[in-house]
């Protein structure tokens, strides 16, 4: 008996094209795990297609077959065991062969793959692996083709990409670009046993007074020569508990632990991770070893009737918390996945730690992760709304891709489950929306799952059966939703459900003023576009600053929005909310973020508002797509593909914050009769709603003030409300007030700023300037001492001005340096401070506001 080994075959590989006219010389890979683009730019090959246009002239790439290759000696191997390949990802459909046998077909990019090598081992020689990828793109136009009855429906790439399990942005989006990859974008291992764990994974019981925990834990294993396995349960590096079981094809053991430690989201508690490990044993010694960091939680989606208003809540509780999930939608951080390192993956999950943000929802046309993604979830306490890999089409539902889908959902969910931070399963992405729109037939009434299968609409039966029966298989206590959106009457339903909130920007193309109108049970998606940082700009231009291109119009930078219509619809908010132009490239930039900003935290501003308290949570998340980019683009991200916040990363931040108070501002007109247009009484009122988003009570005075935008004038100053309770976690509406002004209905009302604060014991807890929309009509004054002075010790920057100045970015041409906050409502009579990280003595801040060069 030998313990298992695992020898990385990460050495010695080389690529060509494999169908080149003429044929094609072999060349070393960039790096492994690898891909086709990766390698053909490490050559000059091809150029950059993240630069200019380039995307444009390398098409050709994803329409060719390559073919990697590398050879490696046959490892010693005892009598009895075997010896395994084992790939754990493939891009996408690939002939592998071995000493010219071939030993594995594939056309998943999803499915990891083990072949057992032990009879193809030479033993006289290096052993040659190869492997031959044909055009994805090709490939899947020729399933389309073979398929003609099917309706090849879909939003974004083309219809070639419903036929294959890929990763479906690479045919293009909205916000990406087409780069059809190929190659083997996970490691690929030898492994020599006789036995071995398969796989470790627990069931978890937390009852409801949250003081006892069951954990059962199940280790699977395959071969027969082991005698044992050992489990052992740590928590930082001590012991809990430990048992040893004979071992079997899943041996099984139930660990019970008193007063756990709980796993909780961000800002709730601690994220205690336990270490199960198992180790497999044969007479004592040690064959095999695989251990799992889970997290204790007791987790739910809560569905139930709600006080005065119809449908059902839709809402998580962690540890019998309900958790208001404002977060981000996640799109794979990078076209070319095998270069986004473990410190990359940490720092995006970090930057929506950081932004106060508790949920992201991995999307449906992007990836199963790495690791590394999860795992800082995990450690960060970021919950994880999960979708399966079908977006915005109407996927096929033939036996052998049903069955294919099976296997991909299967591995991957049980790569996956002992991850405390996913708390829900997702059908997919739109495509119950799409079936909606495009007439297909679907009739939710109609339960025979036969005629699913018959209908205009198949793929029914991979989200409705298939993958709730993986679900209900393997993680039976994580809820499983058919897709996103889904529920109640219709994918637009606000009542029950998550709805995607596109009329903003797409759809009707509502003001964002009317998000309040716009709410649902759960919005798990919205967006409003804005442009990346000028530097990420400047980096994608070919000749950078220098570039004829750059100017906002420009041919390139059009180039990089992939957005119908883009032009037309940053246009239209723009111009309906603020005084733009589009030069200097800077302001310009900075007015799309001020916009997006705006209207963001509109949108988070107005949906926590209704989340009221028990029995009135009646929106229960708020899912901002998106928060990265997989290239530099303009997009609805709220941070650029190089981790760049733009503003709106920042106003979410603060809408997101544990204490925040929130107003609104409306038009009452009260006509003398049916009949006039001459005699109405127009009142003009501010609306003012604390929101407490922490676990205790809260005891609070609320303070309004106001000033003339035009003189910078305080002309009202007053404490609303006294020793006014927020009870925990919800919103509560303060105070309801006219404008206040001198002189009523005289147009003031229109060139008021409104502030409002909550103070504790004295000490100012939150802030919100509200001003008379749209921006655009203000007469807005240029500060003659508006300042940003860096703290001597260069650790924060006091902004303040003399009059009221809208949107104050702070900036900074020095690499390296970042701002706590940005985008600031500056007031007379206020210092504003923002913390700064990377700057010394000498660092040069500047600012930016709305009007500067007006």
């Amino acid at each position: 008996m030998v313990p298992r080994t695992v020898i990385p075959i990460d050495k010695n590989w080389q690529f060509k094209q494999a169908d080149k006219e003429g044929g094609d010389e072999y060349r070393a890979v960039s790096q492994f795990p690898t891909n086709v683009h990766l390698d053909l730019m490490h050559h000059d090959l091809i150029p950059d297609p993240f630069i200019g246009k380039n995307e444009t002239d390398v098409q050709w790439v994803g329409e060719a077959q390559w073919t990697y290759r590398t050879t490696f000696a046959s490892p010693e191997v005892a009598t009895g065991a075997k010896v395994i390949l084992a790939f754990e990802g493939l891009d996408t459909f690939a002939t592998v062969t071995m000493n010219d046998k071939v030993i594995l077909e594939t056309d998943s990019m999803f499915i990891p793959e083990r072949v057992d090598v032990t009879t193809h081992l030479s033993h006289s020689d290096e052993n040659e692996l190869v492997i031959t990828f044909d055009s994805a793109y090709l490939r899947g136009w020729s399933r389309v083709e073979q398929c003609p009855e099917h309706i090849w429906s879909c939003w974004n790439g083309d219809s070639s990409r419903l036929a294959v399990r890929k990763a479906q942005y690479h045919w293009g989006w909205d916000w990406g670009p087409a780069l059809l990859t190929c190659g083997p974008w996970r490691p690929v291992n030898l492994e020599i046993y006789d036995s071995r764990l398969t796989d470790l994974y627990m069931s978890i019981d937390i009852d409801e007074s949250l003081k006892r925990a069951k954990v059962i834990a199940h280790a699977a294993t395959e071969g027969t020569a082991a005698t044992h396995v050992r489990i052992d349960v740590s928590l930082n590096g001590k012991e809990v508990a430990s048992e040893t079981i004979p071992a079997a094809n899943t041996a099984s053991v139930t660990f019970h632990i008193s007063n756990p430690e709980l796993w909780y989201p961000i800002r709730y508690g601690k994220q205690p991770l336990y270490t199960i490990k198992a180790t497999l044993l044969s007479k004592g010694t040690t064959v095999d070893t695989m251990s799992k960091k889970i997290g204790l939680r007791r987790a739910r989606l809560v569905e139930h009737q709600l006080e005065d208003q119809p449908g059902t809540s839709f809402f998580f509780e962690i540890n019998n918390i309900p958790i208001f999930c404002g977060g981000s939608n996640w799109i794979p951080a990078d076209n070319f996945v095998p270069r986004i390192s473990p410190k990359r993956y940490r720092d995006w999950v970090k930057l929506v730690a950081d932004g106060n943000q508790f949920m992201i929802r991995v999307w449906g046309g992007g990836l199963y992760e790495e690791a590394a993604f999860y795992e800082a979830c995990d450690e960060m306490g970021i919950l994880v709304w999960h979708d399966f890999m079908f977006g915005c089409g109407n996927y096929p539902a033939g036996p052998k891709f049903l069955t294919s889908i099976d296997r991909e959902a299967r591995v991957n969910v049980t790569r996956l489950r002992h991850h405390p931070s996913i708390v829900l399963w997702a059908g997919n992405n739109e495509d119950y929306q799409l079936a909606e729109q495009e007439n297909l037939g679907y009739d939710p009434k109609d339960m025979n799952q036969d005629n699913w299968l018959k209908s205009k609409f198949p793929a029914r039966y991979i989200y409705e059966k298939l993958l709730a029966d993986v679900c209900k298989d393997l993680i039976p206590d994580v809820p499983y939703h058919y897709g996103s959106p889904w529920g109640g009457n219709g994918t637009t339903d606000p009542t029950i459900g998550d709805i995607h909130q596109w009329n903003v920007w797409h759809g009707s193309q509502e003001k964002y003023q009317n998000f309040d109108k716009l709410v649902g049970r759960f919005v798990s998606e919205f967006g409003m576009e804005a442009f990346p940082s000028v530097k990420t700009i400047d980096a994608y231009l070919p000749q950078g600053k220098n570039d004829l291109d750059r100017y906002p119009q420009s041919s390139t930078i059009d180039f990089h929005n992939k957005a119908a219509g883009h032009e037309r619809r940053l246009a239209l908010y723009l111009a309906e909310n603020i005084r733009y132009g589009p030069d200097p490239l800077e302001q310009y930039v900075y007015s799309t973020q001020l916009m997006q900003a705006e209207c963001l935290a509109s949108a988070y501003r107005l949906w926590k508002r209704e989340w009221r308290g028990p029995g009135r949570e009646y929106c229960g998340g708020a899912l901002v797509w998106q928060i990265n980019d997989c290239w530099p683009v303009t997009s609805w991200a709220i941070c650029d593909y190089y981790l760049r916040p733009k503003h709106a990363y920042y106003t979410v931040k603060r809408e997101m914050a544990p204490i925040s108070i929130g107003m609104t501002r409306r038009e009452h007109q009260y006509p003398k009769d049916k009949y006039t247009r001459a005699y109405i009484d127009t009142k003009i009122k501010v609306e003012i709603w604390g929101s407490n988003l922490m676990l205790q009570d809260l005891t609070v005075d609320c303070v309004v003030k106001a000033w003339d935008v035009e003189t910078g004038e305080e002309t009202f100053s007053k404490k609303v409300a006294s020793s006014l309770v927020l009870p925990s976690n919800r919103s509560t509406e303060i105070y309801a007030m006219d404008v206040p002004v001198s002189t009523p209905k005289t147009g003031l009302e229109s060139r008021t700023v409104v502030a409002s604060y909550l103070f504790q014991n004295g000490k100012q807890i939150a802030r919100y300037v509200n001003w008379p929309e749209p921006l655009k009509y203000l007469h807005l004054q240029k500060p003659k001492h508006l300042t940003a002075e860096l703290s001597s010790d260069a650790t924060h920057v006091a902004v303040k001005a003399e009059v009221p100045v809208k949107g104050v970015a702070v900036e900074c041409e020095q690499d390296g340096v970042t701002f706590d906050d940005n985008l600031v409502d500056i007031v007379p009579g206020e210092v504003v401070h923002i913390g700064i990280n990377g700057a010394s003595q000498g660092t040069i801040i500047t600012t930016r506001y709305l009007n500067m060069l007006s």
